[in-house]
């Protein structure tokens, strides 16, 4: 298991942070939420730049305010709000990366610069938004790190810009042993490339599912006043009183479609099995 933690629990005022998550190799993981929800607070925990006020946090089968010098170097980071100073430029932070991390790839770094136009000699604060984003990325991906997490990597950026850097997170997996946490507000960045989603919603996990699962066999049920009394509800994760009757949130569609073939089932995207089960009414 490269990350996991246990009963953790974050408190910063009136906010409280309550995770169990466990990364294991060869995966890709999602962690979406609001803006202040905790995704952020939940990265700093894992590299060990936060405590948690309860709980634990292993990364790399060590405690994460533990981790020595080479067990760091296993770790690529990626934050939205943080970085080089924009005043540099790209070929000067080569010598940087070199001193800092013995395995910098030099040779791929550039021709990946090369790649996705990332001009070397050019200050940082000149480039756009996208090409920004996407020297971050090339920088965490650049000296063999077995894990790599990214705090909204593919904020901000066009349909095009990101689909580049998620082909290149899709490279990095190709080497077994890796794994990915990436974050997101706009889950449908993330809903056809991780293999695990948590939604995190007001500082505690609200859903941890297999993204196939929540594609394949989520669904909503929109019923009629009379069918919804009718209705086995045991399967119910959430409903919500519409003008036409209700809308139902189920994990077992297929049940449904089995054993009520005259009610309408539909697919739901992970946006919609999402904001079900943060506005729905439990049963």
């Amino acid at each position: 298991m490269l990350v996991q933690l246990e009963h953790v629990r974050k408190k910063y005022g009136s906010f409280t942070l309550e995770l169990n998550m466990q990364i294991p190799e060869d995966r890709i993981i999602g962690l979406i939420g609001a803006n202040g929800a905790g995704k952020s607070t939940t990265f700093k925990l894992m590299l060990g730049l936060i405590r948690p006020d309860q709980g634990t946090v292993e990364v790399l089968g060590r405690n994460a305010a533990d981790l020595g010098a080479e067990e760091k170097l296993e770790i690529g980071a990626v934050f939205s709000d943080s970085g080089f100073s924009e005043y540099l430029k790209v070929q000067q932070l080569i010598p940087v990366m070199s001193r800092f991390y013995p395995d910098f790839q030099e040779k791929e770094f550039r021709e990946r610069c090369e790649r996705f136009q990332i001009p070397l000699n050019k200050q940082i604060k000149e480039f756009s938004t996208g090409m920004k984003a996407k020297l971050n990325v090339l920088l965490a991906l650049s000296h063999g790190s077995r894990l790599l997490l990214l705090d909204e990597p593919t904020a901000g950026l066009d349909v095009v810009a990101r689909e580049e850097i998620l082909d290149l997170l899709r490279e990095y997996m190709e080497i077994p042993g890796r794994s990915i946490v990436i974050s997101s507000h706009i889950s449908g960045d993330l809903e056809h490339f991780c293999d695990e989603l948590y939604m995190i919603h007001e500082g505690k996990i609200v859903l941890h599912e297999e993204t196939d699962r929540i594609l394949g066999e989520y669904g909503f049920l929109k019923v009629s006043d009379q069918e919804y009394e009718a209705l086995d509800k045991e399967y119910l994760l959430r409903v919500r009183k519409e003008s036409f009757g209700y809308s139902c949130l189920t994990d077992q569609k297929n049940y449904y479609l089995e054993n009520h073939p005259g009610i309408v089932v539909e697919k739901g995207s992970v946006d919609e099995v999402i904001s079900m089960l943060v506005k729905g009414e439990r049963l």
